[in-house]
């Protein structure tokens, strides 16, 4: 008797964990699995250029929609980060040297797919002195000489402990726009970005725009992590307490169990009426949506903000001149 128990305490303590059961997406945040001609054109496109991309580490919903049209958020500095935050799915460790020939090979990338607006984005690179600033200089300028029609957009890390000289570096090189995400709200910054500090991302936007008034700046947050609605208003007024230009938002999906779960899968109506509040707070543009990501239809939301900043410095009655 002794020894069957002892072989049924045995077998229980070599079974396997039980997997967390997968939680159910709902409809309205389901996309298609990318298979289109387009999609494998770019990917062998970024493959043969030695390019890493977010689409592909970030594992984006909308990579098939984007790729069939040709658009790539190209990802420098490699594909390994120095960092572990608990939302995101590129790989941490210890990254490889610099490639010296990643700036050409971005521009290659811009010319080959006839991008009009290109989104450069990085992983941390904390183990640089400069946390990588001047591969972006480096990048910005091989686009101005090889593609000087293309606008430029960048999402870059917090340059953590450096952001005012990477500021200053990167803004002398004239990109369009400048983003960097806050990504969520400062309570859950030590279990969700437990690596930076949200008042230091908020300074490092409100830099840019003291140095740089003229470039467009950029931020983004997702919801579904366990934040107050509250606590995101306070966030949108943080923004434009920074002259922040642009908020996106979008639903934070899992990308693997051991990354932090999902609290709540966020209504399109919620995403409406958190749209209408921040646009009520003087954003100059909003996208917020299930889908929505940093580098979404980028292209199409410079031009809005371009047309929405020529429209607010318009003499007032100048629509009407010559009616």
């Amino acid at each position: 008797m002794a020894r069957r128990a002892k072989h049924r305490y045995l077998a229980r303590m070599n079974a396997p964990l039980p997997v967390p059961p997968k939680q159910r997406k709902p409809d309205w945040i389901r996309v298609k699995a990318p298979t289109s001609h387009g999609y494998n054109e770019t990917r062998k496109l970024m493959r043969s250029l030695n390019l890493a991309t977010v689409c592909e580490e970030a594992a984006c919903p909308n990579i098939g929609e984007c790729w069939t049209k040709k658009h790539a958020t190209v990802m420098i500095l490699g594909d390994t980060c120095t960092r572990a935050c608990a939302f995101c799915n590129v790989k941490t460790g210890m990254p490889r040297a610099v490639d010296p020939l990643e700036p050409e090979h971005v521009a290659t990338a811009a010319a080959e797919l006839g991008l009009e607006h290109i989104v450069v984005t990085s992983v941390d690179r904390d183990d640089l002195p400069d946390g990588g600033a001047s591969q972006f200089v480096k990048v910005i300028e091989a686009l101005r000489r090889n593609t000087p029609q293309t606008t430029i957009e960048i999402l870059t890390p917090d340059f953590r402990n450096k952001s005012e000289a990477a500021v200053e570096a990167i803004i002398a090189a004239g990109p369009d726009v400048y983003n960097h995400n806050l990504e969520t709200v400062p309570r859950l910054y030590p279990t969700i970005r437990p690596g930076a500090r949200y008042y230091a991302s908020l300074r490092l936007l409100e830099s840019v725009k003291r140095h740089a008034p003229h470039i467009f700046t950029k931020s983004g947050v997702m919801v579904g992590l366990g934040e107050e609605r509250l606590e995101v208003h306070q966030v949108m007024d943080d923004m434009r307490s920074a002259d922040i230009d642009f908020l996106t938002m979008g639903q934070y999906l899992q990308p693997t169990p051991r990354h932090a779960k999902v609290e709540e899968f966020v209504t399109p109506d919620a995403f409406k009426a958190y749209a209408a509040i921040a646009r009520a707070k003087g954003f100059l543009l909003v996208a917020a949506s299930p889908l929505t990501r940093s580098s979404y239809h980028a292209g199409d939301d410079f031009r809005k903000m371009q047309e929405a900043r020529a429209k607010q410095l318009a003499p007032k009655g100048a629509s009407g001149a010559g009616a």
